[in-house]
């Protein structure tokens, strides 16, 4: 045996074992390993509470914790995003409005043509088209609720003479005339239209047959009386009327061809009066 080996190779070499004391490392090892095993312990301890805060519902992040900042982050993120939501949104509630009124407003103006289109341009009463759509229905309700109404309809006599002698704008002044007053003698439920050229339409509410030849009558001797005033002239023209009840089973264009037929039996009759 060589003279500097020591006891602690001697022993090494024969297989013996050596004392617990000899095993053990160093003091800083022990200490370091230590410290591993705790760190090992807290981090497991952080991650057990972080997953039952989850299975709580609580997503805020611990105090003191590094999620602290990112969460702030977002928060910033969101609440900056947040604006310009509201904004888009505040943007299409005013688009929706202003679609809302133009197209409230087309309404109107087509309610609006629509009314023109049935209303005489020169004398701004009903027109052909204006008064059948009223005659269909004062036809309805006559119907319905079984109460009288009659149709007048008139010519204007020696109209062309008018037209002829001092012109279209004289004849105008003329039809003007009479549909003014046509409109001042009839009540607010009754309906006069221009039917076309010197024809005019009166529809009348609750009148019995008799009344309706008498108001006829009248009505004639008020166009007799109405005068029109043009380039410093005064203007007149006769009217021949004719008259007849609506019945249930009429249609609009009966009525209407009745009446007419009545108007030229009374237009020949004054004719050979005179």
């Amino acid at each position: 045996m060589a003279r500097g080996e020591t006891r602690h190779n001697r022993r090494a070499k024969s297989g013996a074992k050596l004392p617990a004391d000899e095993h053990a490392t160093t003091p800083a090892l022990a200490s370091e390993a230590s410290s591993q095993r705790g760190s090992s312990r807290e981090v497991r301890a952080h991650s057990a509470s972080e997953d039952a805060r989850k299975r709580a519902g609580d997503t805020r992040p611990e105090p003191g914790s590094s999620a602290r900042a990112p969460r702030s982050l977002r928060d910033a993120a969101e609440r900056a995003a947040a604006p310009p939501r509201r904004s888009a949104a505040m943007q299409l509630a005013a688009e929706v409005e202003r679609l809302e009124r133009e197209l409230a407003d087309a309404r109107t103006r087509m309610a609006e043509l629509e009314a023109r289109a049935e209303i005489d341009p020169l004398t701004d009463i009903l027109n052909r088209r204006g008064f059948e759509r009223a005659l269909k229905r004062s036809l309805d309700h006559a119907k319905r609720y079984e109460s009288n109404a009659a149709l007048v309809y008139l010519d204007l006599d020696d109209f062309k003479s008018v037209n002829d002698r001092h012109g279209h704008a004289a004849g105008d002044a003329v039809l003007k005339a009479v549909a003014t007053v046509l409109m001042r003698h009839v009540r607010a439920s009754d309906v006069v239209a221009r039917l076309g050229g010197d024809e005019f339409a009166v529809l009348l509410w609750q009148l019995s047959e008799a009344d309706v030849e008498r108001k006829a009558r009248s009505l004639e001797a008020i166009v007799a009386r109405t005068t029109a005033v043009h380039a410093g002239l005064r203007l007149s023209v006769g009217a021949s009327a004719g008259a007849t009840l609506l019945l249930p089973l009429d249609r609009p264009a009966d009525v209407l061809d009745r009446a007419d037929r009545a108007m030229y039996q009374r237009k020949r009759a004054r004719l050979k009066s005179q």
